[in-house]
């Protein structure tokens, strides 16, 4: 085979349409041999990667085209007491492979130790037929007039979505595109969520991932995906058309969202990887460098680990940092992805020990002229010490509000002294993203997510009910702040169902009317049930994927009105916070609060700890941002009235100042919410009868 010298950058396979550049970093190798093999991943041909640069080995292989399958021999030092661990009988992925062939079968030789023995000891056995393998890529797609969707933050409504679980049991798919990204870009779906009103779906991951031997051993599968093992490649078991066509495949699939008018954003994993710890197997950076890639303890033969899987990527080394960046990149420019949601985010600031929003990680981002431009979300929290950051990540970024997720359960489920707690949720978390500059859309809403209960589920069960993942229900949150309404699980009690019925359309009204960006979890908004499974991370079974034929369609409607509602009424997106003052000329203030008797709330009303009712007066009139063209911005004024106690209250509303004739817009008591026809009018100092656990929503007509 004819091998030229080759060139150190681009990293990873790179074809050019006469041949592929390989490129591959490692400062602890003593010699790299590239590894080609056939289709079926047999017939192995090694070529000696000669050219090394800056620690970067690499070649150039004419006529060596798409579909090639490869991977690396790594010979250095081994010394795990010292964190290295090189060893050539192991064939490594290529950490900027585009796309990856086959899984992980968990034979014994994937180990770099004597499985069961020391971990000190080198294992000689090949691994070559039991791990995957790296597929050169074809770069070209006709993408046409594709392009970033950019819809604005304070516009936007997240609609986090598994592939797979999204697909698998719609009647209206065919089934040979069930489960994959064709099948996600099928007429049906996209029927779904243009209908439902979403602008953006958040895809569960969606990088090539490893299914854990104790899963495998077990019956189960990383169902959720939060296991990466190369982060520029889309997950191959994802496609209906072939490892081949992958990457086209999840082309087609985000210039078809972008046609229908929904951005992509992607739930990515670089806090770590699938080689876990000291005794986890080798797969690729634990060969080509570990060192460098992993954090290591202070006795280097152990991992630093602050996100619970075994290991945390090294983001004090260059060439991680440019791995992570890379790949972002390459997901912006080469695939059209809108944006990104940051896994366990507190573990890529950790540049020392401590979170430091000022780390090298950060300042990349911030200076990146493609990633930055890009939406940046972060799970704002990690496992290690000091890990919940929420309110603290830079100005970019917007942030998984797991604040806001805790008190507006806690509210809704009549826990005592929530009611300051909740007007700051309802009203964009001024309290934790104004103080630095932030906006209200840097609070990312959520009630409920993958990890955790369902909505359904949220409303009917006290406790978890974790049986089917084979931990002795040990595993998942036990502190839930949920209610079950009366009964745990399923019942066919009227005046139970009828609650957790009132309760959902509480929640999702809520969310859907707070400040801040709202995100929906794929599926509550048709009901779905996991049975009680708070944690069906590896549940890919009927437990995980939504029953389309059992669907809520009266709850779906309502949750498309609120979404349409919202749409058509800025005052309830606004890009700035309330300041509680006159602006614009209007008489009045742009929000003000109220007691169930239509006094303002005072200092002391706030701390009520047996009070769980108010009234918030949202000002239409004094919307501070201008449109693009820079003209005001006015829309109608509104009054939402809470009630998250047992009993009825009844509301007085404000004085005339506040308004002349109110018109009821939305009622949670009534089974559609009370949206199919207008309700009645009231006027100033009446009384209106809040239902318990319910809300309503009044528009000012005069």
């Amino acid at each position: 085979m004819e091998v030229w010298p080759g060139r150190p950058y681009p990293s990873g396979a790179t074809y050019d349409g006469v041949g592929t550049n390989f490129s591959l970093f490692s400062e602890v190798a003593e010699r790299v041999e590239l590894c080609l093999f056939d289709d079926d991943g047999g017939d192995e041909r090694r070529v000696v990667m000669e050219e090394v640069d800056g620690f970067v080995w690499h070649c150039y292989l004419p006529g060596v085209g798409p579909g090639q399958r490869y991977g690396y021999r790594v010979h250095g030092p081994h010394d795990p007491g010292r964190g290295l661990r090189c060893n050539p009988a192991k064939l490594l992925l290529d950490p900027y492979a585009k796309a990856v062939d086959g899984d992980v079968a968990w034979d014994p030789a994937v180990y770099g130790y004597p499985l069961g023995g020391d971990d000190r000891v080198l294992d000689n056995r090949d691994s070559a037929p039991f791990v995957p393998k790296g597929v050169v890529t074809n770069p070209w797609f006709e993408w046409g007039d594709d392009h970033l969707l950019r819809t604005p933050w304070h516009e936007t409504v997240l609609y986090e979505v598994h592939v797979r679980g999204f697909t698998m049991r719609h009647p209206d798919i065919p089934p040979e595109l069930r489960g994959t990204y064709a099948g996600l870009a099928h007429p049906a779906a996209i029927e779904h969520l243009q209908k439902l009103g979403v602008t953006a779906v958040e895809l569960m991951p969606i990088h090539q991932f490893v299914h854990d031997q104790i899963l495998v051993d077990r019956g189960l599968r990383n169902y959720w995906g939060y296991n990466s093992i190369a982060f520029l490649a889309p997950h191959s078991a994802y496609s209906a058309w072939g490892v081949e066509q992958v990457v086209s495949e999840f082309r087609y699939l985000v210039k078809t969202l972008h046609a229908a008018g929904i951005e992509v954003i992607l739930d990515v994993v670089y806090n770590h990887t699938a080689e876990g710890n000291h005794l986890g197997p080798m797969l690729s950076l634990k060969g080509i460098d570990n060192q460098a890639y992993y954090r290591l303890g202070d006795d280097p033969r152990y991992y630093f680990d602050t996100t619970g899987t075994g290991n945390t990527l090294n983001m004090r080394h260059p060439h991680v940092l440019q791995l992570i960046v890379d790949s972002l990149r390459y997901w912006v420019t080469d695939m059209h992805v809108d944006g990104f949601r940051f896994d366990l985010a507190a573990s890529l600031a950790r540049q020392f020990h401590e979170v430091d929003r000022l780390s090298a990680f950060f300042d990349l981002i911030q200076v990146d002229p493609v990633v930055s431009q890009v939406k940046l979300i972060a799970e704002p929290w990690d496992l290690g010490e000091g890990g919940y950051q929420v309110g603290n990540f830079p100005t970019l970024w917007s942030e998984w509000n797991g604040k806001y997720r805790d008190t507006v359960r806690d509210y809704w489920r009549g826990a005592d002294r929530t009611l300051a707690d909740f007007a700051y949720r309802i009203t964009g978390s001024s309290d934790l993203y104004g103080r630095t500059g932030r906006r209200p859309y840097a609070s990312v809403n959520f009630v409920t997510a993958h990890d955790g209960f369902s909505l359904t589920d949220l409303v009917s069960y006290d406790g978890k009910h974790n049986e089917a993942n084979g931990e002795g229900n040990r595993d998942g949150e036990d502190h839930n702040r949920s209610w079950n309404s009366g009964v745990e699980g399923p019942t066919d009690d009227p005046r139970v169902t009828e609650l957790r019925a009132r309760r959902r359309r509480n929640l999702v009204a809520t969310l859907l009317l707070s400040q801040g960006v709202p995100m929906l979890r794929h599926g509550d908004e048709i009901g779905q049930t996991q049975s009680g499974n708070n944690n069906a991370y590896c549940q890919d079974n009927e437990i995980s994927w939504l029953d389309w034929d059992a669907a809520d369609t009266e709850f779906a409607e309502f949750c498309s009105w609120l979404i349409a509602f919202r749409r058509a009424h800025p005052v309830f997106r606004r890009r700035r916070f309330f300041e509680g003052r006159p602006i614009f000329g209007s008489e009045v203030s742009d929000i003000a609060w109220f007691r169930a008797d239509g006094v303002e709330m005072s200092p002391a009303d706030w701390q009520a700890g047996y009070a769980k009712s108010l009234a918030v007066y949202f000002n239409g009139e004094a919307l501070p941002d201008p449109d693009p063209r820079g003209r005001r911005i006015t829309d109608d004024t509104f009054l939402l009235l809470f009630n998250a106690h047992h009993d009825q209250v009844v509301f007085q509303l404000p004085g005339p100042q506040w308004a002349a004739t109110w018109v009821r817009e939305l009622d949670t008591r009534v089974p559609d919410g009370g949206v199919s026809e207008p309700g009645p009018a009231h006027a100033a100092g009446e009384r209106v009868v809040v239902a318990a656990h319910s809300m309503q929503v009044l528009r000012r007509t005069g």
